[in-house]
């Protein structure tokens, strides 16, 4: 069957079927770069990397971009309180998200345009809109018209006169009482005493956030794309504000499909930092829990559906990675002992034995791949592809860790290396590669030594700290593994002891 994605645009299930055969352009809204990335934006772009390796996979000439929004209150108010310009708040965290992003093995966007080098474009298009009537100016600000686009309120599927009714009666603030709609929404905003702005016609002021998107959209890509990426806490007023924008000025459809993947959730809330229940990347990856750990964390579930951030879940993960990784690692790690030659050269297609049930097991275990995946990116049935394939060859790492092959006879040990290929193969379309070491916050020891006891110490409580509690529990859980266990004293110190 074709390869089906669930639009949230129609509410269903739609084959794929791209503007142009054999071409995929897709856009993803990037992050607003004021501080380090939690595991909710890992998440996102955790899936669309496996939407857009599997495309790739799929002979698809692939044109990803993603944005990076450079301007924005929350980056104005972190430079303020640390005394410095909003372009150093930004460049900073553009590294963090790159090195962050790297470590998980999320493939680089193809082009990666900022709101502040699109401001020539996001400047023409809200002048397109002015000239078309759909948008209007009061006193430097620039306002979209809800009411003049016909579609808004599809995506998120809202009736603009039954929101319009939830309002009457409250009070509005100075820039409400400026709007002729509660839901008009800013396009360009007058310029703020002491905060940084660009010329316009309007004035001196800054781009609204939607603006920026639709502009680098057009700018990038061109009028229409065919996928348009994003959590679904997007949905509204975000990507519902971008769709009236773009084809209010083009008259063309901005994307033919909107894919959203679901939040990760802490106690039944989703994870953000205005709630204060957050885990940054940077500190799940410090406090010892391997990259390809959390990948498989985030793949377990559907894109779509929400995924709640236990420590059992991520430890649960941890070892289903272990196991994975003791498969994967199999033929590089052994491959003199088992007489398999160049493991580093993976087959492109399984050629079909006749008389052989294995090559024809293969077969099949790569089109329940392929089904899964064409099923609106199942990567949980996915997953249990790969689990079903690593099976024999972690029990023959098992073997071999011990030093023991001499009861497997050769045969099985030539016909396991087409399916440690194969797994290879359908792994790396999920982004999942081998790691040499699982820990590296405590190595491999069984018993860490006294300043990795120190130094993990520090990690937690640098996490408390920050509010990072599942970072915290998480170190004390991996220490209890190791043989340490935690003593937490009054007045904020700790103490330990080997089990």
């Amino acid at each position: 069957m074709p390869l089906k994605l669930t639009n949230t645009l129609s509410r269903e299930k739609e084959p794929f079927q791209p503007i142009t055969s054999g071409e995929v352009s897709i856009y993803c809204c990037g992050v607003t770069v004021y501080d380090l990335c939690h595991l909710g934006h890992a998440r996102s772009y955790i899936v669309w990397d496996v939407l857009r390796r599997y495309l790739i996979w799929n002979d698809y000439k692939v044109t990803f971009v993603q944005n990076f929004t450079d301007i924005d209150d929350k980056i104005l108010n972190r430079a303020a309180q640390e005394g410095c310009s909003m372009n150093t708040i930004s460049e900073r965290n553009i590294s963090a998200f790159f090195e962050d992003m790297d470590a998980l093995g999320i493939l680089r966007a193809d082009r990666m345009p900022r709101a502040t080098k699109c401001l020539d474009g996001i400047r023409t298009l809200i002048q397109e809109l002015e000239e078309k009537g759909a948008a209007y100016s009061v006193d430097g600000d620039v306002y979209f018209s809800v009411m003049k686009h016909s579609g808004y309120g599809n995506l998120s599927n809202r009736d603009l006169n039954e929101q319009q009714l939830n309002v009457e009666g409250r009070v509005r603030d100075s820039e409400g009482a400026r709007k002729k709609h509660a839901f008009d929404f800013a396009l360009w905003k007058g310029a703020k005493e002491g905060e940084p702005s660009f010329p316009s016609p309007w004035g001196d002021g800054r781009p609204g956030w939607h603006i920026e998107c639709s502009a680098m959209v057009r700018e990038e890509l061109g009028s229409t794309i065919d996928i348009h990426l994003g959590g679904a806490d997007l949905i509204f007023p975000h990507h519902e504000n971008e769709i009236a924008q773009s084809e209010s000025a083009t008259g063309q459809k901005l994307a033919r499909y909107w894919l959203h993947n679901g939040m990760v959730n802490v106690g039944g809330q989703k994870m953000s930092k205005s709630l204060g229940n957050f885990t940054t990347i940077r500190a799940l990856l410090d406090a010892g829990v391997s990259p390809m750990t959390l990948r498989l964390f985030v793949l377990q579930a559907h894109y779509r559906k929400p995924l709640d951030f236990t420590n059992e879940a991520l430890n649960a993960a941890s070892a289903g990675w272990k196991g994975l990784n003791q498969a994967l690692s199999l033929g590089t790690k052994y491959a003199n002992v088992l007489g398999w030659d160049k493991p580093e050269i993976l087959i492109e297609e399984i050629v079909i034995d006749a008389k052989g049930s294995t090559d024809k097991s293969l077969h099949k275990s790569k089109q329940r791949f392929i089904d899964v995946m064409d099923d609106d990116l199942n990567t949980s049935g996915a997953l249990a592809v790969l689990f079903e394939l690593a099976r024999p060859l972690r029990a023959l790492a098992n073997r071999l860790d011990r030093e023991d092959i001499t009861t497997t006879p050769k045969k099985e040990l030539k016909d396991l290396y087409p399916q440690w290929q194969l797994l290879v193969r359908l792994a790396r379309v999920l982004g999942l590669k081998t790691e040499a070491n699982e820990n590296p916050l405590l190595g491999n020891d069984r018993f860490p030594d006294e300043s990795q006891i120190k130094e993990a110490i520090e990690k937690r409580k640098h996490a408390k700290l920050n509010r990072e509690f599942a970072t915290a529990d998480q170190i004390r859980n991996e220490l209890k593994e190791k043989g340490i266990e935690l003593i937490d004293k009054p007045g904020g110190t700790t103490d330990w002891t080997r089990l």
